[in-house]
């Protein structure tokens, strides 16, 4: 396990000013000899946590060979939740080599999510990245930042040729590289949350920032995993520092913040049939908890029986294969088990992030850091989600 960072600390200076319910700081660090340690600041929700390599300690045996079958939905800021539109599905097991990954641009805002199989295997990679808005005030809009970042983990993951089998970090590691060396990109920063899902049944997660995830079985919140920030509202970041900005910075004795890769947690898990990953932007994190997401997703699998209650307790349903089959649900769009649950979590989020009389996640935060701020409600902001339902590929109907 590699040791914790540590970082010399004065003050944290915004490097533009917002309020609380637009967007997130990039903050400026000043040095002071006696170091703090990164993980000083933590959230009231979900806690911060600065771990790079561990092992969910609710691993279970994995299937011999597992599929993923995969959608997304999403729902940018200040626009209008669409559910016919504002979704996708993807069965990586079916992607052939002639049919490239999803590399093209949602109106997901400054959200941005990728699917892919990896190179031609049944194994996937699939994860969200969102473009941390402080950099409007620059002049930089991160969203081309956080869009990039997901065409080049598809790509990359798909493009994958390599004897050695891809980790997360690795993944994200090669990604970033490809945005610092695109010319088109000239600032800005994003969180990431990338998830490499082998046929073994083996799940690594890199989470870089506030994005993250969660793991559901059998009715029960398995993991849910812990956003990294630097101080309240100011999430780890990949990030692209033009002259200009460092200049200015340079003047008033600071550095902007820029983290790496390898400053991501991650974390390893043995994921098995029936299990349901979510992973979602803070515009879910900020409005909903982990048990109010539970709660979505056992509605669902429990309304089509892809989980069923017995004497013995919950058991996975015999139709699960068909059901995340594209048309195993008679609907027109959201056809299919994961791309339903995708758009009842985006539909749910954004319901909540709207409402000013049920104080969310966020609410509470600034309760608990600035209880002079009277905030309550939801915290409006983009929202992208992507399920992964699991199966046994030894399954028939798989």
């Amino acid at each position: 396990m590699l040791p914790s960072k540590t970082l010399g600390l004065l003050s944290v200076s915004p490097l533009v000013h917002c309020s609380l319910n637009t967007c997130r700081l990039t903050p400026v660090f000043s040095y002071q000899q006696s170091p703090a340690p990164w993980n000083d600041f933590r959230s009231a929700g979900r806690s911060n946590c600065n771990i790079h390599s561990t092992r969910s300690s609710h691993a279970s045996a994995a299937a011999t060979s597992v599929a993923y079958r995969v959608g997304a939905a999403f729902s940018a800021k200040g626009r209008r939740f669409n559910t016919k539109h504002d979704l996708f599905s993807f069965d990586p097991s079916r992607q052939s080599s002639e049919r490239p990954p999803f590399t093209g641009r949602p109106a997901s805002g400054q959200d941005a999510f990728f699917i892919s199989s990896i190179a031609n295997s049944s194994s996937a990679a699939f994860g969200v990245a969102d473009g941390v808005g402080g950099w409007d005030q620059s002049g930089i809009d991160s969203a081309d930042f956080s869009h990039a970042l997901c065409r080049n983990l598809a790509t990359t993951a798909k493009d994958h040729t390599g004897e050695q089998k891809l980790g997360a970090r690795d993944l994200l590691s090669q990604a970033f590289a490809d945005v610092v060396a695109d010319k088109d990109i000239v600032g800005g920063g994003s969180t990431a949350c990338v998830a490499v899902g082998n046929s073994t049944g083996h799940l690594e997660v890199a989470n870089l920032g506030d994005s993250g995830f969660a793991h559901f079985r059998l009715n029960a919140v398995h993991y849910d995993s812990n956003p990294q920030t630097h101080a309240f509202n100011t999430p780890y970041q990949l990030s692209i520092i033009p002259p200009k900005v460092l200049a200015r910075s340079r003047i008033f004795g600071s550095m902007p913040l820029r983290d790496f890769p390898e400053d991501a947690s991650v974390t390893s898990h043995d994921v098995r049939h029936g299990d349901v990953l979510v992973f979602a932007t803070d515009g879910v994190w900020d409005n909903l908890s982990a048990n109010e997401l539970l709660q979505i997703v056992s509605r669902y699998m429990a309304g089509f029986q892809a989980w069923q209650s017995s004497d013995r307790g919950t058991a996975v349903g015999n139709e699960l294969a068909r059901l995340t089959k594209e048309g195993g649900i008679p609907k027109e769009r959201e056809n299919s088990l994961q791309t339903m649950l995708a758009v009842a979590i985006t539909g749910e989020a954004k319901a909540a992030s709207q409402n000013s009389r049920r104080d969310g996640p966020f609410a509470k935060e600034v309760q608990k850091f600035y209880p002079h701020e009277e905030f309550h409600g939801g915290k409006v902001d983009d929202i992208c989600v992507v399920v992964a339902v699991v199966l046994d590929a030894s399954d028939t109907g798989a």
